[in-house]
């Protein structure tokens, strides 16, 4: 037996064990948590360039997914309702599988120079209505569906994280050369590729198939 399997097992087991674990929060940190999108939300998601969303099937198994586009892809359609488009990916459909299962999301909007992120709780929809899909066109292509977020939960999250983890200081940025690239992880990861093949099909795609 492991060293790590042969100790005393020490996690966490109910509500009360985890809440004398940690003290409560002061009543500003439950106060903050809003109902709709005010008006500090709505120029927030204006200047957003990324969001990750996350999701869980029916069974509970999750999936966290990253959404970027030019600041403000997201349209804020009224004080409780979010449009996210579904731009060009991998097809796998990981997100909107798991929302016809079950419709709970939690969003993480992200904008660059800022350490505070503002964080989305609420229930989600497909939709396919020319009329909400077109207005979110670029380069002439139009989404194949789109999220429609109903928000229920909504607060700014302190900037702690993205402080300690120095995620926009330019002199954090590792050397890209330094780690392979996602061509060379492929074809690792799956006998037969070539990787310079693969490398070059998704810089392709980069540059030409982003919507």
């Amino acid at each position: 037996m492991g060293e790590a399997a042969g100790r005393h097992d020490q996690s966490i087991q109910d509500q009360d064990s985890l809440r004398d674990l940690y003290p409560e929060p002061r009543a500003m940190i439950r106060d903050k948590i809003l109902d709709r999108i005010d008006p500090h939300a709505r120029a927030f998601i204006g200047l957003s360039p990324f969001l990750v969303i996350a999701t869980a099937g029916a069974d509970g198994s999750a999936d966290a997914s990253p959404r970027g586009d030019a600041p403000g892809f997201v349209t804020v359609a009224d004080g409780n309702t979010l449009l996210i488009p579904d731009r060009r990916g991998n097809n796998l459909c990981d997100s909107l599988s798991n929302v016809l299962e079950n419709p709970r999301v939690g969003l993480v909007f992200f904008v660059p120079g800022i350490n505070e992120t503002l964080r989305v709780n609420g229930g989600a929809a497909i939709t396919t209505d020319p009329a909400l899909l077109e207005p979110m066109a670029v380069e002439g292509k139009v989404p194949a569906s789109a999220l429609r977020v109903t928000v229920e939960e909504l607060y700014f999250h302190c900037g702690k994280a993205l402080i300690r983890s120095r995620l926009w200081d330019p002199a954090a940025q590792i050397e890209r050369s330094s780690f392979p690239t996602l061509g060379k992880i492929l074809a690792d990861q799956i006998k037969g590729l070539d990787s310079d093949e693969v490398q070059s099909g998704l810089e392709t795609a980069y540059r030409d198939r982003l919507y």
